[in-house]
């Protein structure tokens, strides 16, 4: 309740959270494509299998990044000097 207060009375903290808001989409936007590159770039994983990543991270975006990174995010280095 008092930020909201504060957040009204100051302009400039409106503006900042703004740009907070902003580069956090960005930042979450460059981890999906990220994900969706990497899921299309592993060789050790079948046409279904990839399809099956892809549905998962697409449809339960949230959930389904979390997952792959912890799931496969280990070697995600290896698979980008490719």
């Amino acid at each position: 309740m008092v930020l909201a207060a504060a957040s009204s009375s100051y302009p400039l903290l409106n503006i900042f959270w703004t740009i907070v808001e902003v580069f956090l989409w960005v930042i979450w936007f460059w981890v999906l494509i990220t994900v969706f590159i990497d899921i299309f770039r592993s060789p050790d994983l079948s046409g279904l299998a990839k399809a099956l990543w892809f549905l998962f991270v697409l449809f339960i975006p949230l959930i389904g990044v979390l997952v792959y990174l912890i799931a496969r995010g280990g070697s995600m280095h290896q698979r980008s000097v490719w």
